[in-house]
């Protein structure tokens, strides 16, 4: 797949301890990324934050937390990440999704 110089930044801020279907919902979300055929899906683990009730979480020793944040990044272009929206509107109860256009600089895979 060649991605366009114009891309989509799709990012998804949810929590460690969200799931759908049983299963966490960062790898629910990677899942559908790859059924849907979009470029590629990272999931990052936060070591801290908080969101909109302001509760910390964090990773230190002493306040382990169970929830910590979550972000997907999905790149793509515009019409291939509308179609994951539906997706993230049907199982993100709690959460951010955001979109941001991007200039993409190099994409490159071997092709094995």
């Amino acid at each position: 797949m060649k991605l366009p110089e114009n891309a989509t930044l799709l990012r998804i801020f949810i929590g460690e301890s969200d799931h759908h279907g049983g299963k966490p919902l960062h790898e629910q979300i990677v899942l559908k990324a790859r059924e849907l055929n979009l470029a590629g899906a990272t999931v990052l683990r936060g070591l801290m934050g908080y969101g909109a009730a302001s509760r910390i979480h964090t990773a230190k020793l002493l306040a382990l937390s169970t929830d910590l944040p979550m972000v997907v990044e999905i790149v793509d272009t515009e019409e291939n990440i509308g179609r994951m929206l539906p997706f993230l509107d049907e199982t993100v109860k709690e959460g951010l999704v955001t979109l941001e256009k991007i200039r993409v600089i190099k994409y490159r895979h071997n092709g094995s």
